[in-house]
């Protein structure tokens, strides 16, 4: 069998000629690329966390955690360490073998970045991979993650370029690809996809999808999320996406993006076993576990346990490459800093 071609140089049209392909013909197509790159009964399991809450000064329609709606979101100060370690523990416990950490922010204060920081080593010394979505980083910043040893960076495009200005005003499409290309000079992955049924039409979703798959590196993850309409958000009327079209977008995306892990993100609370199960035959093979996304309704762990076990999944297994002299090394150089973060903290509090 001959691999799929990586490619770079999609056109909407090609991309809109998929999304009309006959529904059986558009399936076999993903499912075979699937096959090609995947084990298509293993699914990638994330957990995502928020770490701080509300009070965002983005005006994202869809959001929640915009401080320009009034959703009845209670507002959370940035989590203590030790809970969000706690928490990465029972993701593990569960089956996670990634932990995502999101902060409503439009990009992290330098005050706060010793604490993330400290985050990110610690879930990661538990033998998690780490994946954090702060909002917009300067190159600096994104180095000091990467130096953190975070693995991957989630910053979602959300809709087309054509469609963004009917869902933000207060950051611009480029300022998102900046901070993309940021993460990627840093050395991390990169975790983009974007947010469907929130009243784009055919060519916007087309759109979306080109302008991941034509970056200088696709990305290592890409979830699709379905909106999920919180009231007191613009959005909260709009009319609910057809699932076939979701399914539609998951399959083109693993079509388009053959190496990438296509992740069922946002939005499975609203969707029944058949819809979830039609979605990882066309390609999907990541999902977030855990009864939250953020702010907004998921699944509960037990259930999807439940769901692979009848589908015959299984969660896909972290590779774990270090050789055993890194390992010592990084658990000397974890030992030293356990020895010096407490002054550092008491220093940074004092400074403040």
């Amino acid at each position: 069998m001959t691999a799929t071609a990586i490619r770079h140089d999609w056109t909407v049209q090609e991309v809109r000629a998929l999304l009309e392909l006959p529904f059986n013909d558009l399936i076999f197509k993903a499912q075979t690329v699937h096959r090609e790159h995947f084990d298509p009964n293993e699914v990638q399991v994330s957990t995502l966390l928020s770490i701080k809450t509300g009070a965002c000064p983005e005006d994202c329609k869809y959001c929640p955690q915009s401080g320009h709606y009034n959703t009845g979101l209670e507002k959370e100060k940035l989590l203590e360490i030790e809970r969000v370690v706690a928490e990465a523990k029972a993701a593990r416990e569960k089956g996670a073998s990634r932990f995502c950490m999101g902060a409503a922010w439009r990009s992290p204060a330098k005050k706060d970045m010793p604490y993330v920081l400290d985050m990110v080593r610690q879930v990661k010394s538990l033998g998690l991979e780490t994946c954090m979505t702060l909002g917009m980083l300067k190159e600096e910043q994104a180095q000091e993650l990467a130096d953190a040893g975070l693995d991957y960076y989630n910053h979602n495009l959300d809709t087309s370029e054509k469609y963004y200005n009917h869902i933000i005003t207060t950051r611009t499409y480029q300022d998102r690809l900046d901070t993309l290309d940021n993460v990627r000079k840093a050395g991390m992955k990169v975790c983009c996809g974007g947010i469907m049924g929130m009243g784009e039409d055919l060519d916007d979703r087309a759109g979306l999808l080109v302008q991941l798959a034509n970056l200088p590196q696709h990305p290592e993850s890409v979830p699709v999320n379905m909106l999920v309409k919180v009231e007191g958000t613009p959005l909260d009327q709009v009319d609910d996406l057809d699932p076939f079209d979701f399914i539609r977008t998951i399959a083109v995306a693993r079509i388009i993006m053959p190496e990438s892990h296509v992740r069922l993100s946002a939005g499975r609370e609203n969707m029944n076993e058949q819809m979830q199960a039609m979605c990882f035959l066309a390609g999907a093979n990541s999902i977030f576990y855990g009864e939250k996304l953020l702010t907004t309704a998921n699944p509960e762990a037990d259930r999807d346990r439940e769901l692979f076990r009848r589908l015959g999944i299984r969660p896909e297994q972290r590779e774990q490459s270090h050789t055993e002299e890194e390992q010592v090394e990084a658990l000397t150089d974890a030992v030293e800093y356990e020895r010096t973060r407490h002054m550092f903290y008491d220093a940074t509090r004092e400074s403040a």
